[in-house]
């Protein structure tokens, strides 16, 4: 197979067809409705303008108009298309706006910012004498104190015990 064919369309095809933006702002101008275009009219007035569009027509299109919708170059109101209204204000984004940075005098230097963590140690400075602190006891948990316990006689020759709990009475 040669390298051309696994490409898609020959380039006389694609250089016929203007840019997937520009028709989907020109199909937005033509059909003109007050609340937008949904895609499915979009898509139908590019299908009826251009007869030569590639098979995968639908996925282009939806991938344009995400594109354009995040880019800001067309707006999305309840599933509908519109060109953005050119005296609403700009869309703010998510989280809280910066603080205003008051200007600085001129002349003045500013230092580079502290760097994060915590600061390295000194090479060069001695180090601090250790001093113990003692309260005559040694540290930790003291050792158990063993008990002295008396030898258990062994039960009378002629009682015998059964294994597990004794029944109660």
């Amino acid at each position: 197979m040669a390298a051309n064919e696994t490409q898609g369309p020959p380039r006389d095809q694609q250089s016929l067809l203007p840019d997937y933006p520009q028709m989907i702002l020109d199909a937005i101008d033509a059909l003109n409705e007050k609340a937008g275009s949904n895609k499915s009219t979009i898509a139908k007035h590019i299908e009826s303008t251009h007869s030569d569009l590639p098979a995968a027509h639908a996925t282009v299109l939806s991938h344009h108009l995400n594109k354009m919708k995040n880019g800001g170059q067309i707006v999305m109101v309840k599933n509908n298309y519109m060109r953005p209204d050119p005296n609403a204000p700009p869309k703010r984004g998510r989280g809280r706006p910066p603080k205003p940075k008051t200007p600085l005098p001129p002349g003045a230097v500013v230092s580079p910012p502290r760097p994060r963590g915590r600061p390295p140690k000194d090479p060069s400075a001695s180090p601090k004498p250790k001093t113990p602190v003692s309260t005559g006891r040694p540290r930790g948990r003291p050792p158990k104190i063993a008990k002295a316990t008396p030898a258990i006689a062994p039960p009378p020759p002629g009682v015998k015990r059964g294994r597990g709990r004794p029944p109660k009475v």
